[in-house]
């Protein structure tokens, strides 16, 4: 099984990476892991609407070069489904099965994600109707996926 994150922009601030890093190592237990970051474009102050459309497809098309054919990606998204951590471990359970084991995980830059980003997802997953920093959800999905393996393999983990 692999797990990979594809990201928009690099992280910047040490104790995300420091973070980052910790769980990618208590992961390596269980699976794979790869984070792919792709660059992100700068964006002006009150961009136009064509302009952050611009940007979106941009971002987007730099994902999708990187989306294998035959993961099953999940993209971030605020309008996405949200499920509790028991539901999130099996889903992570039953979508590792049926894609060979090749999970994918989107998150896209301050603007989003671009339709068509969301269109070659296989489903669309929210945290929060709030809105967060993407360096900060990188940490809190590798959270989740680490609590979903410690839950799925039946390991203690704080509740």
């Amino acid at each position: 099984m692999k797990i990979t994150f594809i990201c928009v922009g690099k992280i910047k601030e040490a104790f995300y990476r420091d973070a980052i890093k910790e769980y990618e190592k208590r992961l390596s237990k269980y699976t794979k892991f790869e984070i792919i970051e792709v660059a992100d474009e700068k964006t002006p102050e009150n961009a136009s609407d064509v302009v952050v459309s611009q940007i979106l497809e941009k971002e987007g098309e730099r994902i999708l070069s990187k989306v294998r054919e035959r993961s099953f990606v999940t993209v971030l998204a605020i309008h996405g489904t949200m499920m509790d951590s028991v539901k999130f471990s099996r889903y992570i359970e039953e979508h590792s099965m049926t894609s060979g084991g090749d999970l994918t995980f989107i998150i896209g830059g301050s603007l989003g994600t671009s339709p068509k980003v969301n269109q070659r997802a296989d489903a669309l997953l929210s945290f929060s109707p709030m809105t967060f920093p993407h360096q900060l959800m990188r940490v809190v999905l590798l959270e989740q996926i680490y609590r979903a393996y410690r839950i799925s393999n039946n390991e203690p983990y704080h509740k």
